[in-house]
């Protein structure tokens, strides 16, 4: 009888240094300044490299207050306030006052945000065909199933960190 073993039963202690190896390696190259340059290069956009990931995260994420996104982004939230000020200004967001809470203005992206991200969406793609050229098409599958599954585990834990046993 073969006997199931989850990841409390393996000897994962290694092989969870490796995943956060590998993760901060990812994180740390998606974060580079010239990655995001070459993403609005590629998108055929422009935008200052400092807006592109907050209006790529109002679009993902919005309608969401300024305080949210500047957490989820690791970012101060003054500077963050600003930032969407010039994306406003540009027309890429705009922010609104929450009907629940009066105080609390959320940012949402415009149809022209929306157009340029579609852009930059576009110019993922491009990209990430040519990293996942050489995969097997299951084993690209079963990367997306698990780090699906990974970021949902993730977002239930949040910043609790489970008792010591």
């Amino acid at each position: 009888m073969r006997s199931k073993k989850n990841v409390q039963d393996a000897h994962i202690s290694e092989q969870l240094r490796l995943l956060h190896d590998a993760l901060i390696s990812i994180v740390s190259e998606m974060n580079r300044l010239q990655r995001d340059e070459a993403m609005v290069r590629e998108a055929g956009i422009s935008l200052d490299r400092a807006l592109f990931p907050l209006l790529v995260g109002i679009e993902r994420l919005g309608p969401i207050g300024v305080v949210e996104i500047a957490d989820r982004l690791g970012r101060d939230y003054t500077t963050v306030s600003r930032q969407v000020a010039k994306l406003e200004d540009l027309g890429l967001v705009q922010r609104r006052t929450v009907p629940k809470d009066r105080r609390v203005r959320e940012a949402i992206v415009t149809p022209n945000g929306k157009a340029m991200t579609d852009a930059v969406d576009a110019a993922r793609e491009r990209i990430g065909r040519a990293i996942f050229a050489t995969w097997e098409e299951q084993d690209f599958a079963q990367l997306v199933r698990l780090l699906q599954k990974f970021a949902k585990d993730v977002g239930a834990i949040g910043v609790h960190l489970p008792a010591r046993t």
